[in-house]
């Protein structure tokens, strides 16, 4: 048996950002960071961060639009793998990136206003705590 399915919560690093292919279907592009902490081999805490290239395709692409850069966001998808030949180098490029199948709101960053909600300032959402290194004892971000 086969199964390609893949489950991550983590931090947008950006606003998703949206392109057309040449069929004319959107897509939208960003990356997901998620991190946990492990001793190293002395014993000293350690952070590490793996960070996922996700792809929204169709209808999913509008709903990714509507995410900010360090909402908490819950995907589920498969892992592609791609090769390309980008415009002027010529030198072929393989990528492995997530193909979002689903995906929801977990929580909007610490500070910010609800998605809907009007903004009482014009001051920029504060970024998670997560992003900033902050961990909790479980070893989850804090966020």
């Amino acid at each position: 048996m086969q199964r390609n399915r893949l489950e991550v919560v983590g931090y947008l690093a950006t606003k998703p950002a949206i392109r057309y292919l040449p069929s004319g279907t959107p897509v939208a592009n960003v990356r997901l960071g998620e991190s946990y902490l492990y001793q190293d081999g002395e014993g000293k805490p350690q952070q590490h961060t793996n960070w996922h290239n996700l792809s929204f395709y169709g209808n999913l692409s509008r709903v990714a639009t509507t995410f900010e850069k360090g909402d908490n966001i819950f995907v589920e998808g498969t892992i592609e793998q791609r090769q390309f030949t980008p415009k002027g180098d010529g030198v072929q490029r393989m990528v492995h990136e997530v193909v979002v199948r689903n995906c929801h709101l977990i929580a909007a960053p610490r500070g910010s206003t609800a998605k809907g909600a009007a903004a009482a300032t014009t001051e920029e959402p504060a970024i998670p705590d997560f992003q900033k290194g902050a961990i909790d004892h479980d070893g989850w971000p804090v966020g």
